[in-house]
């Protein structure tokens, strides 16, 4: 069923957009504005491909129809119709893209959740390093604290894009060698990084993906990357970041039963990033 929005609704919806998503860009372009650059949220902008610019446009997702709405034909993805504009049919050129999500997403969700890794993707990224990551801010156990710890703690990351920034020395650590070509085989609701991926996927489906579902995901990117942070080996105190010692066996019950919390809240939205590849793909 089509939903026609008048333009007092999507303009509504499309400022409410706006407001939510400035909360997160307009710090950020302040930061950009002096040169600062935070190992949080401004993460979130670099490490994913998706500018503010683009997170801050609103589209209603398919289905839906906005009456008086002719700028939106400013984008190729939509079309005329019978009392207003909407998205078209999915391109064949993006057909791949939606499969693949789709699939990832649905293995993914049938897995069962696993909370065993502790965070140590992010000690694994700076075990016997001379150079940091996030440099300027110091690690909290030092340098040969951090790589005691690493050797003193089975590494059992899943995902490949934490796996790959793991130095030389810390990759033999790990029980597994994900690759790009096992994700679909490896990827399981557990992983923190699986859970911040979901913005990523949300936003190649866009402008497909209705805003709100991008926002949403975003909102659980954030999240996650806070506690990331905080069970780091770094020391981010002044950011608000109290340290997770998971070093600890309290910092990794904390740890544990944090992630799974992110888990539950992930499941949702990864649901409805299902339900959208497949209507995109029924459309086609």
């Amino acid at each position: 069923m089509t939903a026609v929005l008048a333009p007092p609704d999507w303009r509504g919806q499309r400022e409410a957009h706006v407001s939510r998503v400035r909360a997160w860009t307009d710090p950020l372009r302040e930061r950009r504005s002096t040169g600062t650059r935070l190992p949080v949220l401004d993460f979130l902008f670099t490490y994913y491909s998706h500018r503010p610019a683009r997170l801050l446009r609103w589209h209603p997702g398919p289905g839906v129809v906005l009456a008086d709405a002719d700028s939106f034909l400013r984008w190729q993805a939509y079309r005329s119709v019978p009392g207003g504009m909407t998205l078209g049919p999915l391109p064949a050129s993006r057909l791949p893209t939606v499969r693949f999500v789709r699939s990832l997403l649905a293995a993914t969700a049938a897995r069962a959740p696993r909370f065993g890794c502790f965070g140590l993707h992010e000690w694994a990224m700076v075990y016997r390093a001379e150079d940091v990551r996030h440099q300027g801010w110091p690690l909290r156990l030092g340098s040969a604290g951090t790589d005691r710890v690493v050797e003193s703690t089975a590494i059992r990351c899943t995902h490949f894009d934490a796996f790959r920034f793991f130095t030389p020395p810390a990759r033999p650590l790990n029980t597994l060698r994900p690759t790009r070509s096992d994700q679909v085989a490896l990827e399981q609701p557990g992983c923190l990084h699986a859970g911040m991926d979901l913005y990523k996927w949300a936003y190649k489906l866009d402008p497909y993906a209705p805003s709100e579902l991008v926002a949403d995901c975003f909102a659980l990117a954030h999240d996650i990357r806070v506690l990331d942070m905080c069970a780091s080996p770094y020391d981010l105190s002044a950011l608000g970041c109290p340290p997770i010692e998971i070093e600890t066996a309290a910092g990794r019950a904390e740890y544990a039963r944090r992630q799974a919390g992110f888990a539950e809240r992930a499941a949702p939205l990864r649901a409805r990033l299902i339900s959208l590849c497949d209507e995109l793909l029924r459309g086609v």
